[in-house]
């Protein structure tokens, strides 16, 4: 049973850093894509980064030159580092994999994504 648990979510000021984390199980190994989501009240799911199977990245425009995603194979976790944070960056974040190697569109793709986490609460004050 594959199962995705995200942590590190909470509150920041504008211009603060925060780094998620999501924990992968259940799977045979690591030949999947992986991608963070995020979604506010309201407002439709947004893609936020995705990272392939050997490392290929992509990123949402509102986020790029300030988050970077990445990936630790051996220990099943994937990451968000969320830096120069802006309230609206204020959202849902949540942690999807795909059982294919190379990730569809970050800002289209979500579709294609088998595997969902719960989510963890990012909130941004300004």
């Amino acid at each position: 049973q594959v199962q995705l648990v995200e942590s590190g979510g909470g509150s920041a000021q504008a211009g603060g850093s925060l780094r998620l984390s999501c924990t992968a199980s259940g799977f045979g190994d690591s030949t999947y894509c992986m991608g963070w989501f995020r979604q506010a009240p309201g407002k439709e799911r947004e893609g936020v980064a995705t990272i392939g199977a050997f490392g290929s990245t992509s990123y949402g425009e509102s986020v790029k030159g300030r988050f970077t995603i990445s990936r630790d194979n051996a220990k099943n976790t994937l990451y968000l580092q969320m830096n120069s944070l802006l309230p609206e960056d204020t959202s849902m974040y949540m942690c999807a994999a795909a059982t294919r190697s190379s990730c569809p569109a970050v800002a289209t793709g979500s579709s294609q994504y088998s595997f969902w986490g719960q989510g963890t609460q990012v909130t941004v004050s300004s």
